[in-house]
């Protein structure tokens, strides 16, 4: 079984990566929010999200994987030349963004609906010998059905792996995934398959496995965002001791601030803001005043004094 962080995009960038892989183990790679073409190249912020100097740890280790987003053969090509110029070679493909202003340009999510775009899209894959492709997707954009005319498209690729997000794109993240359509796509697909959503915990994981032994790995995204461990107490089977987990939490926390620090030019309101933006996510079972404590903060010295507390206190509750 493979683990793998999801994307996401306001979450995921350089800082946050390298530093959750310095605290916490098992993921096999990090797949970092999609980069799109803007005004004939790769967008200057996801360029530097890429750069080789912030992304050392993971590029050594050969855990980072980009993910571009295209409906058409020459943004492709825009996108995968650049990046195999940075020295990547393994490059996932968005098809499973769900939020309208991308879905509603036929990107993401969007292109499902369209197999013809899809087909250009994976043709243009074809030529980069160097690199391994992969794609993350969904079911459909507006049925569940919608991949019955994508999948002799994408056993017909040189895709080396697909992640299915089992849930269509207006759905967005909300209502019942579509188990039994995943259970019908995976009959039919001929090429290793991820499973992605709504996995948040050691039973949920588990239970995953169970309606789907064959599957390739997992990807999990705002599970690892509510609790780092996730994937240790997958790998272990149990779940870190309290002690341990406020331990290490206090550290993360800690070298998040500093890392951050260090590439914010925005100053003290932006920082806290952006460490703040985590707190809607982690420890989704700390009670609501302290969270709020923490959401409110403006200076960073209230910042910090306000996650201590909430950690005590989470602390004591749990034991």
């Amino acid at each position: 079984m493979k683990y793998y962080f999801a994307p996401l995009q306001g979450y995921t960038d350089s800082t946050f990566r390298e530093i959750h892989a310095k605290h916490f183990s098992g993921v096999d790679a990090y797949y970092t929010p999609f980069c799109r073409v803007e005004k004939g190249d790769v967008r200057w912020h996801d360029r530097k999200d890429l750069q080789p100097e912030r992304n050392s740890l993971l590029r050594e280790q050969n855990r980072l994987v980009p993910q571009i987003i295209a409906n058409t053969a020459d943004e492709v090509d825009v996108l995968v030349s650049r990046l195999i110029e940075m020295d990547y070679h393994r490059i996932d493909v968005n098809f499973g963004c769900p939020f309208p202003m991308i879905a509603k340009k036929q990107k993401g999510a969007g292109i499902l609906s369209s197999p013809d775009m899809v087909e250009n899209v994976l043709s243009a894959l074809k030529k980069y010998d160097s690199c391994d492709f992969s794609v993350k997707m969904r079911l459909g954009m507006n049925e569940e059905n919608e991949w019955e005319a994508l999948i002799p498209l994408l056993n017909a690729s040189n895709l080396k792996q697909i992640t299915l997000h089992a849930r269509i794109g207006k759905e967005q993240y909300k209502g019942e995934m579509h188990y039994e359509a995943f259970a019908n796509f995976m009959k039919q697909c001929e090429i290793p398959l991820v499973f992605n959503g709504d996995i948040v915990d050691l039973p949920s994981y588990l239970s995953v496995c169970e309606k789907y032994p064959s599957i390739n790995g997992v990807m999990i995204g705002r599970g690892l965002l509510q609790n780092p461990f996730l994937i240790e107490e997958f790998v272990s089977g149990s779940v870190v001791p309290t002690n341990e987990k406020v331990k290490r939490l206090k550290s993360f926390m800690s070298d998040l601030t500093d890392g951050y620090g260090n590439v914010m030019n925005g100053g003290e309101l932006q920082l806290v803001q952006k460490l703040t933006s985590f707190w809607e996510y982690l420890l989704p079972e700390l009670d609501h005043r302290s969270r709020k404590k923490i959401l409110k903060s403006r200076k960073l010295s209230d910042y910090q004094s306000n996650v201590e507390e909430a950690l005590r206190k989470y602390k004591m509750d749990l034991e």
